[in-house]
């Protein structure tokens, strides 16, 4: 009996571990289908080709995540709180001086939980896709030091949560939209060296919330 019980603990133990083991790995928070699609449409028109879609982005490995020397960070950051932690949402995306040399793409949109969006320090070219207006929690957008094109759509006006925009050293023309004096959370504006005409639009100065414009 005693020889019987000797050789069971051991398996019980195993067992146990095992069970744990599955727990553990079965029930690791991980990111939604719909997101994983959207970060492989960004990086196709990015440009960005060192994300591993083989492991999940919110683990962390495999160029999701590195700081490196100088001005270069690459960062996607998560928020894994939700559903009792069983579920991950992008929550930023940092990705400065990656020399980036697609378009900006218009698949943020498809990160419902996004709140910061930097890409400084690139060479994206195009414009600026109208739909990151319908981007719910967006609160920082910077785009410095690209070779973007066009102008600012007016769609960005519907941010409401926006509290800074950077577009500084670029290609942007043309007028500066109305609507922009209507966001109700903006802190920074920051506009310079560009190739904006015309003039500043009245409705600017219902910006009560601003605390730096650079133009």
């Amino acid at each position: 009996m005693k020889k019987k019980m000797f050789l069971l603990v051991p398996f019980l133990l195993a067992s146990t571990l095992f069970f744990c083991f599955a727990t553990f790995v079965f029930g690791a928070a991980v990111l939604p289908d719909d997101e994983v699609e959207a970060l492989r449409g960004i990086a196709k028109s990015l440009g960005k080709t060192d994300w591993n879609f083989s492991v999940d982005p919110c683990s962390g490995d495999s160029g999701w995540f590195y700081r490196a020397e100088g001005s270069k960070e690459n960062d996607l950051t998560c928020d894994c709180s939700s559903s009792n932690g069983t579920v991950c949402h992008v929550v930023s995306i940092i990705l400065k001086g990656q020399n980036l040399a697609g378009t900006l793409p218009p698949n943020f949109a498809g990160l419902p939980y996004l709140q910061q969006i930097d890409l400084t320090r690139n060479y994206l070219n195009g414009s600026i896709p109208p739909g990151w207006g319908s981007s719910p929690q967006l609160v920082n957008i910077s785009l410095l030091g690209n070779r973007l094109t066009g102008s600012i759509p007016k769609e960005l006006a519907n941010i409401t949560t926006l509290k800074s925009f950077t577009v500084e050293f670029n290609q942007l023309s043309g007028n500066l939209p109305p609507e922009l004096g209507h966001m109700p959370s903006i802190e920074r504006l920051l506009l310079s060296s560009n190739y904006f005409t015309g003039e500043l639009p009245n409705s600017f100065a219902g910006l009560i919330t601003l605390n730096d414009l650079l133009i």
